[in-house]
């Protein structure tokens, strides 16, 4: 829809009202038109009546000739004053001076060099009238057509706006602007739909954020109530004396000491969670070598895999690469990738780690030797408490936010974490960061 600025809106409005009748008064007044040789007739008949009175100067006051004259001028339908040279009134052929149709002209009528008086001449021409007529019925045209569009390009809109400024204000996004083919009318108007939309993505989310959060807080509650009940289960038996054998008790301290770990992971977690809304902003950025960060990982999980017949299995290129990170940071996102594929690999397996360089980025991957993902679980994977049935559930421990936290710890870096399974069987999680320092190779 094309539309126009107000200021040429204006301006075809005040063409509309003003210029447009009087182009048509002059036309009609003085061009060629139906009502020419009407006009033509009309000033031949003006000029005769005003050469009788001129040529009869010394019967102006002789009552016979007056009378000719009012006889004259009826059929001319046209009116005279005659003043002497001190304006004194001779002769006057009617009250018409009200009538706003006459248009008059006024002569001086000098003889041998002496004023013998004044002649007025007022005469009701019908193409004047016609053409006074149709430029007055233009310019009330143009001003019905300037206020109709005015309202309803104009007026109407920003009413309509008004009005939903209010009910933007009252949460009410269900709207209808009425277009205007004034631009910048249009343009307010286009931005409040923008405005509305944006408003409505942003409730949307907010709202998606509430159902989330309220999952959320389910989910962690019930998450850390099954550690407590059992922990408040096993220390219930050892104040009641159930174990009374030093093996049990030394069972029960080992369950009680396994679900306060367990506890405090949760905590941990959580506590992590909470904080990477705002990991771009507390990052502490330094310049570290990647495989300082993969091999103090290693370490810090060894324990654990030794329990379980587990070995990690690593291979690092023969060169350094250093990256621009927060160490702190980093070895918690390899910690958590590292503990999800301990968890899911089978007693006596083995778990494989791997960095390399690529054009303007460092590579990591953590592949294990566990059933792997299924579909479903690709989907969600990096979804805030998702657990797959099989080969991730609550059983395995966690509140199913590490490799939440460690995804958002590498976006955090410019970077990304995908997961997908192994050809010969197992998961492995890809990981890469920016690398602005490549290193020297050795």
């Amino acid at each position: 829809m094309k539309t126009l600025r107000i200021r040429k809106f204006m301006v075809i409005g005040m063409y509309s009202v003003v210029i447009l009748p009087w182009m048509i008064y002059f036309f009609i007044h003085f061009n060629g038109t139906p009502f020419q040789n009407g006009a033509q007739a009309e000033k031949q008949k003006l000029n005769e009546t005003l050469d009788m009175i001129v040529t009869n100067s010394a019967k102006w006051e002789n009552p016979e000739w007056q009378k000719n004259l009012r006889s004259q001028l009826l059929k001319g339908n046209i009116h005279v004053e005659i003043l002497s040279p001190s304006k004194h009134l001779i002769f006057k052929s009617g009250n018409w001076r009200s009538n706003p149709w006459i248009s008059n002209q006024q002569f001086t009528v000098i003889e041998s060099g002496k004023i013998l008086g004044t002649v007025k001449l007022y005469s009701q021409m019908k193409s004047d009238i016609i053409a006074r007529l149709l430029a007055m019925t233009a310019m009330i045209l143009g001003i019905f057509f300037v206020g109709f569009k005015m309202q309803k390009n104009i007026v109407k809109p920003l009413e309509a706006m008004s009005g939903t400024a209010r009910q933007i204000a009252e949460g009410d996004l269900d709207l209808n602007l009425p277009v205007s083919r004034v631009t910048e009318i249009e343009e307010v108007r286009s931005g409040f739909e923008v405005m509305v939309a944006g408003l409505r993505e942003a409730f949307e989310k907010q709202a998606k954020l509430e159902e989330e959060r309220r999952f959320f807080i389910g989910a962690i509650a019930h998450d850390l109530r099954t550690p407590l009940f059992a922990l408040r289960g096993y220390l219930d038996g050892l104040e009641k004396g159930i174990a009374a054998s030093p093996e049990k008790i030394a069972t029960y301290v080992s369950v009680c000491k396994e679900k306060s770990n367990q506890l405090d992971r949760l905590v941990s977690d959580l506590f992590a969670f909470t904080k990477l809304e705002y990991m771009e902003q507390t990052l502490y950025c330094e310049k570290i070598e990647i495989e300082l960060i993969l091999k103090s990982s290693i370490e810090s999980l060894k324990p654990l895999a030794e329990e379980k017949g587990v070995s990690i299995e690593s291979e690092f290129p023969a060169y350094k690469c250093e990256i621009t990170g927060d160490r702190h940071l980093l070895e918690r996102a390899m910690n958590n990738l590292l503990d999800n594929a301990l968890r899911h690999t089978p007693n006596g397996s083995k778990i494989f780690v791997n960095w390399y360089k690529e054009p303007g980025k460092v590579t990591i991957s953590v592949r294990d030797s566990g059933p792997g993902f299924s579909p479903a679980d690709l989907k969600h994977m990096f979804e805030p408490l998702y657990r797959g049935e099989v080969s991730r559930n609550r059983a395995t421990g966690g509140a199913g936010l590490g490799l939440t936290i460690a995804r958002r710890i590498f976006k955090a870096h410019s970077g990304e974490l995908s997961a997908a399974n192994y050809p010969d069987g197992g998961a492995v999680l890809i990981g890469w960061i920016l690398s602005e320092f490549r290193g020297d190779e050795l």
